[in-house]
């Protein structure tokens, strides 16, 4: 990530606090008690709207045909450090369709170590714990290792540092994993399924997995909007959606029903990955509050008749 875009930090988030999660303010929500400085992501206009989606059997080829048909991944720089965000969050196998594919993921390692990043990290914050047992039930912690990644899970709080979201309507200030905060590119690799609490999981609500207490989220007045709110302030430079399975009930934990559309979607554009990604589910992006809320900060494009899909 680019380091103009956070300022230095001092300091620990919510120091002194339970391990489980920050207090809450007089007037912040809740965990929102950050210093840190960040910039809203620039999205070129060149991607906006632009969705490039690989379908077929073989996941890697899949991930591998789209980001070809994207125009590759020019935007990582020589030696640079690439910090991969899958879902793996829950003890799930893959066939559960709960956590990223395993195989998505050290395809991606290999493509970012060929284009000449310098390091790949592949970074979770594990709701189901220990986090040794989650990587390994994903098989995303072997996939990855054995490809060239190093695999981190954000288990102690002294692993994040504080950041503000200045461009936020609802939160002002949250934590983000020192991992991305100090990382060159960060490639989002959610798992499209869905969600209790906000119909579904895609890309943008990923990103709960890079800061301290997600569960305050949850408990504030408006998840959809504070998802919107933390995405200006940590930008994400690709997002690949696994869609190869997809969860259709009981998530995002599941087990529950299944279905195979056997696609690999790719986008710089985060809003317009997640809006395509919606409708694998029957849904449209309105249905899912979160990209429209990212949409209106300027985040990308969320609207369908705007969106161009390109299939390989």
């Amino acid at each position: 990530m680019d380091r103009r875009r956070f300022l230095e930090l001092t300091g620990l988030a919510c120091g002194g606090l339970a391990l489980h999660g920050c207090g809450r303010g007089s007037d912040t929500p809740p965990g929102r008690t950050g210093t840190a400085s960040a910039l809203a992501p620039l999205l070129p206009e060149d991607v906006r709207g632009k969705v490039f989606v690989g379908h077929g059997d073989d996941a890697a080829a899949c991930l591998e045909a789209a980001i070809e048909a994207s125009g590759g991944l020019g935007f990582i720089p020589k030696g640079a450090t690439v910090v991969l965000k899958p879902n793996a969050a829950w003890s799930r196998t893959p066939p559960q369709a709960a956590t990223t594919d395993p195989a998505l993921v050290a395809a991606m390692t290999r493509l970012c170590l060929k284009h000449g990043a310098g390091r790949v990290i592949v970074f979770e914050h594990t709701i189901d714990r220990p986090a040794a047992q989650v990587l390994a039930m994903t098989g995303i912690g072997r996939a990855a290792s054995e490809a060239g990644a190093e695999v981190i899970a954000g288990s102690s709080q002294s692993d994040y540092v504080p950041l503000d979201v200045p461009r936020g309507r609802l939160m002002k200030r949250d934590t983000v994993a020192r991992i991305v905060r100090d990382a060159d590119v960060l490639i989002n690799m959610p798992k499209a399924k869905h969600h209790s609490a906000t119909e579904l999981t895609l890309g943008l609500k990923n990103l709960m997995g890079v800061n301290w207490n997600r569960q305050a989220w949850h408990t504030g007045p408006d998840l959809h909007q504070y998802i919107a709110d933390y995405a200006t302030a940590v930008p994400i430079h690709l997002t690949v959606v696994d869609a190869t399975r997809i969860l259709l009930t009981n998530g995002p934990k599941g087990p529950g029903e299944t279905a195979d559309p056997r696609e690999v979607i790719v986008s710089r554009d985060p809003v317009a990955a997640d809006a395509y990604a919606s409708t694998l589910f029957g849904l449209k992006p309105a249905n899912v509050a979160y990209i429209n809320r990212a949409q209106d900060l300027g985040l990308g494009v969320g609207d369908l008749a705007r969106i161009e899909v390109t299939r390989v």
